[in-house]
């Protein structure tokens, strides 16, 4: 997974002209100023671009040029833009919508399971096998501590082990460096995740099936580092599978 370290400041939501963007609606463009519906084909080109930005941030990170993002699309890089102004309010778009996704799925494993361990394990295999996880945005993995909700705030101690995900210049490689401050835990709907998987941590560390020292950003980062992005479907699901076998066994807790 290659996760570019990018600006998530608010002024990324904000449309020129100061109207906040509305990403949950899909005929609504970055001014928010259109009250009737797309047309078909524009909002046909809408959805694939949406389709390709996912498929294109998955595979090479948030740091792919939105050129790349209208060739998968099949469609001009002017029509991109049309839609969306800048790549940053791109980004934020797919960004707020895996999050929404993972905070469903971790709503659903807390709701449907009654033991804790599988709640949570649940949670993770839904998230990794969906690929949500390539596209966390940074500031889930930075911004995991201090949100309100039962067990999502997991302390000072934790906040210096969370890591934020960086790219190495003019290599591949992930590195992984402390975590900084800035309060993204209210952006973004990145609050409400932690607050539900949150919940799941909290219950299983209850039951005594957690390990005491794992926090909501290590879960997190196993969600980010267990999908990996590989061209064949078979053997990127076989491998997601596999580490993540390994994962859960380092989670749980073991009897002294």
């Amino acid at each position: 997974m290659h996760v570019q370290d990018t600006h998530w400041s608010s002024a990324a939501a904000i449309a020129p002209g100061g109207g906040a963007m509305s990403p949950a609606v899909g005929n609504v463009p970055a001014d928010g100023a259109r009250t009737t519906p797309l047309r078909v084909d524009a909002q046909r080109n809408l959805e694939h671009v949406l389709r390709a930005a996912r498929e294109v941030f998955g595979e090479l990170g948030y740091g792919a040029p939105m050129e790349d993002v209208a060739r998968r699309a099949r469609v001009g890089v002017g029509t991109v833009y049309r839609r969306f102004p800048s790549k940053d309010v791109l980004v934020r778009r797919i960004a707020e919508e895996e999050t929404a996704r993972l905070t469903e799925q971790a709503r659903a494993a807390l709701g449907q399971e009654d033991e804790p361990w599988s709640a949570l394990s649940r949670f993770l295999r839904t998230s990794v096998a969906s690929g949500a996880g390539r596209l966390l945005p940074p500031q889930v993995l930075v911004g995991s501590t201090g949100s309100a909700g039962s067990g999502a705030s997991v302390g000072s101690a934790d906040e210096a082990r969370v890591p934020q995900q960086r790219v190495q210049p003019g290599s591949g490689e992930l590195r992984l460096v402390p975590g900084e401050s800035g309060g993204a835990a209210d952006d973004s709907g990145v609050g409400e995740l932690l607050d539900v998987v949150g919940q799941l941590v909290e219950r299983a560390r209850a039951a005594g099936e957690l390990r005491a020292d794992v926090s909501v950003g290590d879960v997190l980062l196993v969600i980010a580092t267990a999908a990996p992005s590989l061209p064949d479907a078979a053997q990127q699901a076989a491998a997601s599978a596999r580490l993540l076998d390994i994962l859960l066994e380092g989670l749980r807790s073991r009897p002294a």
